[in-house]
């Protein structure tokens, strides 16, 4: 049976781990993490009148928003960066029951600092993907990596035809220049305490697969509960209209397949059922109607979908989302790689569990064999 220790770092923005009554207070932890969104963290402690956190911590802003907080798990000797975010609310439940009053401080990743103002910036000739690497050399003090990606469709418009003005958060400001180019952007924390990736580019499906989520396979079995749904609606062709430049002709063009960005999982892929427009796409240039589409295509890929438990303790490994993992036990039709579209870790003293959701594009395993 496997083993961890969850390590809690705070501060305002260099966090360094925790007074240990604070770590003797800790009740648990939760932290939510999902491909191309925001992670999320809660975290419950116990209170008395006379404790540390009550008579100092709180008063002097310990827990204020915009407190830096990181939590490290470390299972079986492998340390795991499960969050690197700010605080963003505190609530502090009263009670009459000795022992029964809480703190509860919730938080979002590092994205919340990158949405706090806005900002004015003209980027002269410069590429979607060069804005984003001098955005985030802004947040260099909190370990901010740029990990990016340029466009599959490269498109860089002269300082006499278009100048790129950003007039809002930078968070938004990148995403919308990912949603321009059919990527997602988010903030891995890692691989160190203090570190962290800013991925901007397409969805990740490669790489080597997590270990197997096992089913029905008695004493292999590591999951507690799966689930798999097929939903023949959710695929769908996207097509682009443009305009002809010279007769001005309205051309209706469907978006390519969607391999261009992420590879296939499944051996039969849905098929698609639903065909719909790209909305507000006849104003763009060429190459920008074709990222959008490929954007909204690549959003409506995945027919299949599996949500499950388990007992880290029992899978002895800490499921990571935006990453692929294998299912074996579950039948031939959903056997195979999944990519892990979020993770819900929830932790309480000597219990470990994960909520996960899964997605791929359609059924039958890839490969012959599921490998543990």
């Amino acid at each position: 049976m496997a083993n961890f220790t969850l390590t809690l770092m705070m501060g305002p923005t260099i966090a360094v781990p925790v007074p240990q009554p604070v770590t003797d207070a800790l009740m648990s932890a939760q932290v939510t993490v999902t491909a191309a969104q925001a992670s999320g963290f809660q975290l419950t402690f116990a209170l008395s009148k006379e404790s540390l956190i009550s008579r100092l911590l709180l008063p002097t802003g310990f827990f204020d928003p915009k407190t830096r907080v990181i939590l490290v798990v470390i299972l079986n000797g492998t340390p795991t960066v499960l969050i690197d975010g700010i605080v963003v609310r505190q609530e502090l439940q009263t009670s009459s029951d000795p022992g029964a009053a809480t703190l509860v401080v919730t938080g979002e990743d590092l994205t919340a600092v990158m949405d706090l103002a806005d900002n004015k910036a003209c980027y002269p000739a410069m590429s979607s993907d060069n804005q984003v690497r001098a955005i985030c050399t802004k947040y260099a003090v909190y370990g901010l990596i740029p990990a990016v990606v340029p466009p599959v469709l490269l498109e860089t418009k002269s300082p006499t035809e278009q100048i790129q003005v950003q007039s809002d958060t930078d968070l938004r400001y990148i995403q919308s220049l990912a949603s321009d180019a059919g990527y997602v952007f988010y903030i891995d924390p890692g691989p160190v305490p203090g570190a962290n990736v800013a991925y901007w580019g397409p969805e990740i499906r490669i790489g080597i697969p997590q270990a197997a989520l096992s089913v029905n396979m008695d004493a292999a079995t590591n999951v507690e509960s799966l689930s798999f749904t097929f939903d023949g609606r959710s695929r769908a062709q996207m097509t682009i209209t443009i305009i002809e430049p010279n007769t001005k002709r309205a051309i209706p063009v469907p978006v390519p397949d969607i391999g261009l960005l992420r590879p296939p999982l499944a051996a039969r892929p849905a098929i698609t059922l639903r065909q719909e427009p790209v909305p507000d796409t006849a104003k763009l240039t060429n190459i920008g109607a074709a990222l959008v589409g490929l954007a909204m295509t690549a959003e409506a890929s995945d027919a299949i979908s599996g949500q499950g438990r388990l007992d880290v303790l029992r899978y002895g490994h800490i499921l990571q989302a935006r990453r692929l993992v294998s299912v074996r036990g579950a039948g031939l039709a959903y056997d195979g790689l999944y990519f892990v579209k979020s993770v819900t870790h929830d932790i309480k003293r000597g219990e470990y569990k994960q909520s996960f959701t899964l997605g791929r594009d359609g059924l039958v395993s890839l490969t012959p064999v599921v490998t543990p």
